[in-house]
């Protein structure tokens, strides 16, 4: 059974830094594409980005360009978010997600159970 699990929530001030992981089981995760949602209250769903098997970039959402990165950790079934010059409008809960195929309006087959990230202004 595949499980994601993200770390790394909490509350900080606008400006400051955060990073978030998430650690897959269940698989390998050699070769799934990994990646971020958030969702804030009364939002609809944001896809932030996702990284391939190799760490390479496949998407990063202008929302959040330049502020926030994505990496593959040293295993293929660690990835982290690092997020900096946060805004209050970055408040939200975040969800790690896998599959095995990235596409277009990416509707990734496994989610974390999400955390949540408020920002304070």
């Amino acid at each position: 059974q595949v499980q994601l699990v993200e770390s790394g929530g909490g509350l900080v001030q606008a400006g400051g830094s955060m990073r978030l992981s998430c650690t897959g089981s269940g698989r390998t995760f050699s070769n799934y594409a990994m990646g971020w949602f958030r969702q804030a209250p009364g939002k609809e769903r944001e896809f932030l980005g996702a990284v391939s098997w190799k760490g390479n970039n496949l998407y990063l959402a202008d929302s959040v360009k330049g502020r926030f990165t994505i990496s593959r950790g040293a295993y293929a079934n660690t990835m982290s978010l690092q997020m900096n010059i946060l805004k209050p409008e970055d408040s939200a809960v975040y969800y790690c997600v896998a599959d095995t195929i990235y596409e277009r309006n990416w509707g990734p087959e496994y989610w974390g159970q999400g955390t949540l990230v408020t920002v304070s202004s």
